[in-house]
């Protein structure tokens, strides 16, 4: 008991509650996983896209340079360019930094207590540095979809389509902000704004190629998303999903996916019929939350670094809630961190990763389950403040 009580001391100290250690915290994770990975075969994919582009070559083939193919949108030329001029250590570090404090900062905008913030920050840091280490835009995505929200919470419509746009013009993932479109107050200034920003990131590449070029490299990317999600269905490090999880476990190739996303869609669309919740703060944060699992729990292109964006979705789910959270819920939270955050890592026994948890996509098994209980408390729940319900 006295190691118990000592351990809660030294964790409740207000260094461990301070913005600035977690924003310390999360610099130096971009820093090590930059420098541990000198030679980061994604971020050179990543470099290449902006070379590519200038020169004019396919996007979506493979080049001496690196493994693996491109997936990412032409846009994301011009947002990888900066990086892309740099010495390769230099560039991927600045990459990894600049990805970190976007979602850092997209956090930070949420207008939650102090409390909140720092439980996502800290349950959220070794998922994050999973992810760094994969060098993965699912960092960013994670980032534009909770701006997009927090631009519609502030009637920013404008600000929150140009997120939506950037995300997916880049990995299609940011299409999940227009789940907030239901809570704008300018759904007019939403919709316009959403075709200009459209037709300025479709035409932006242009600028350093040609129009022949870039619609023809939309027409490839289209063609290699394509392919990638028939190849991912029972790759070992793909398709780490709920899709996957069931397809792998029951090694079954007859049915399609599309049956288990359409009652996924229904299960996820439904609590948008309770307009009377609409005018609850906690009811759009679970929109949110829900918008952040879904994406990646009902994706065949999710991987292990993908679940930066659910994890920070489960956390909200636990956080926002007006009602205290059971006993359950902590388990379910706990289940979340063990399974879904530290199986990547050395705590894990390797034969447990590779016979159990890689073979059947377990990663995905805790958000999915936190998930199915969001979706029950959305349309069964009143969400409004200060209620207790059990």
């Amino acid at each position: 008991m006295k190691a118990i009580s000592k351990l809660n001391t030294f964790v409740n100290r207000s260094f461990f509650k301070d913005y600035r250690t977690l924003f310390g915290l999360w610099a130096i994770l971009s820093i090590v996983s930059g420098l541990i990975k000198s030679k980061g075969n994604n971020y050179l994919i990543f470099k290449y896209v902006f070379w590519h582009t200038i020169q004019k070559t396919s996007l979506y083939s493979t080049y001496p340079e690196y493994y693996d193919t491109n997936h990412y949108g032409p846009f994301f030329s011009l947002i990888i360019a900066p990086f892309s001029v740099c010495p390769n250590i230099i560039g991927k570090l600045l990459w990894v930094i600049a990805l970190s404090l976007a979602l850092y900062y997209a956090i930070r905008k949420l207008p939650l207590s102090q409390k909140q913030h720092i439980f996502i920050y800290w349950f959220c840091a070794n998922e994050l540095l999973t992810a760094l280490f994969m060098q993965q835009f699912n960092i960013a995505i994670a980032a534009v979809i909770i701006a997009s929200f927090y631009c519609v919470e502030k009637e920013k419509d404008i600000w929150a389509t140009f997120f939506i746009m950037l995300g997916a013009f880049v990995k299609l993932y940011g299409v999940m902000g227009f789940a907030f479109f239901f809570f704008s107050r300018h759904k007019k200034t939403f919709v316009l704004s959403t075709l200009g920003w459209a037709l300025i990131m479709f035409c932006a590449p242009m600028l350093i190629s040609s129009p022949e070029y870039i619609i023809s490299q939309y027409k490839e990317w289209w063609l290699s998303l394509s392919q990638k999600s028939g190849v991912n269905l029972f790759a070992e490090y793909q398709n780490i999903s709920a899709l996957g999880m069931i397809r792998k476990i029951s090694g079954c190739t007859s049915y399609s996916d599309i049956w288990i996303l359409l009652v996924a869609a229904l299960a996820f669309v439904a609590p948008y019929f309770r307009l009377k919740q609409y005018k609850h703060k906690a009811f759009r944060y679970a929109i949110l939350a829900s918008s952040l699992m879904f994406v990646v729990l009902f994706s065949t292109g999710s991987e292990s670094s993908s679940y930066i964006i659910a994890l920070a979705g489960a956390c909200l789910w636990y956080v926002t809630s007006p009602w205290k959270r059971t006993r359950t819920d902590v388990a379910l939270m706990i289940f979340a961190f063990i399974l879904t955050s530290l199986s990547p890592t050395d705590l894990f026994p390797g034969v447990v990763k590779k016979c159990l948890i890689r073979p059947y996509a377990l990663k995905a098994l805790p958000c999915f389950i936190i998930w199915l209980k969001l979706s029950y408390e959305m349309y069964s729940k009143n969400y409004a403040e200060n209620i207790s319900q059990k």
